[in-house]
């Protein structure tokens, strides 16, 4: 197992907000910031774009008592630093969760991912054979989208030069996606804070600003992805919904439940994209009702 430590963290962070011990381990020149809550079997929390750990707050501070929490933030995203000449793509972030996954030597692990989360951790999943026992994915996908018109539009709207410059210069992302995916219970503003703090400056808000082209750029990875699913499509999985999601469709939830065909699937009615802290209650409520199974 790798080094790991107990690092001082910014004093933005509050301690309220976020009651967790921040960890720092290298990984591959990289110094990625995780929490280790609790203990019990391992959970590990993905985030998406453009938050990091703090998504998880809630979901990890009550199932702290009962499994062992782990969540990182992708290099450039949170409290983790990248190294010089990383590119964000969701490539090297599967790349660096897999080395995540071999430092902390995680075994038996349920990934926990939403959006860009899901894709990423079962790319991990798919290069670390033996090592996920089971899926619980919000909101996500897993396979190339060109020439869907509606990822298509968001590609090149929300991917093109011009926005990936207002998301650098004005936190564009973080302004405009945290509270139009929260529908259900809108952030405060120190929580609002906390998001855009974590993507204070234009250079790294750049790791935020290129992920919404690659849903169109990264295909190549997604095909890879999608062409192993079969691998893995037999690990019982949850599938957690916010049904007032503006991102993800029915069209996208059906087609995981018609790939992990061993599935649970919960519909949480009016919550957003980031259902885990849109409706915390109800998706703590259905990982213990599913693991309690």
């Amino acid at each position: 197992m790798a080094d790991t430590t107990s690092g001082v963290r910014p004093s933005w962070v509050d301690d309220t907000l976020f009651p967790f011990d921040s960890r720092f381990v290298d990984i591959d020149g990289h110094t990625v910031h995780f929490v280790d809550e609790g203990s019990g079997p391992t959970l590990l929390f993905l985030h998406g774009n453009p938050t990091w750990s703090f998504l998880w707050r809630e979901v990890i501070t009550a199932l702290r008592e009962d499994f062992r929490c782990v969540a990182l933030d992708y290099p450039g995203f949170g409290l983790s630093t990248p190294k010089t000449g990383y590119r964000y793509l969701p490539e090297e972030h599967a790349e660096v969760v897999s080395g995540f996954v071999d430092a902390l030597a995680l075994e038996g692990v349920t990934l926990v991912g939403q959006d860009w989360g899901g894709l990423i951790g079962l790319a991990v999943a798919q290069r670390r054979p033996g090592v996920f026992a089971r899926f619980v994915l919000a909101n996500t996908w897993a396979w190339p989208v060109n020439g869907v018109l509606h990822f298509e539009a968001f590609g090149h709207i929300i991917g093109n030069p011009a926005s990936r410059f207002l998301v650098r210069q004005f936190n564009l992302l973080v302004n405009a996606f945290i509270p139009t995916g929260h529908r259900r219970r809108k952030p405060t503003e120190a929580e609002m804070d906390h998001y855009r703090r974590a993507l204070n400056t234009a250079e790294r808000r750049q790791a935020s600003a290129v992920l919404p082209g690659r849903v169109l750029a990264s295909r190549e990875f997604f095909t890879e992805v999608e062409a192993k699913l079969p691998d893995i499509a037999h690990l019982s999985t949850l599938i957690v919904w916010g049904d007032a999601d503006i991102a993800f469709r029915p069209q996208e939830r059906e087609r995981l439940e018609a790939t992990f065909t061993d599935h649970t699937t919960v519909i949480v009615e009016g919550a957003g994209t980031y259902v885990e802290s849109d409706a915390p209650e109800e998706f703590i409520t259905a990982i213990r009702d599913w693991t309690g199974k």
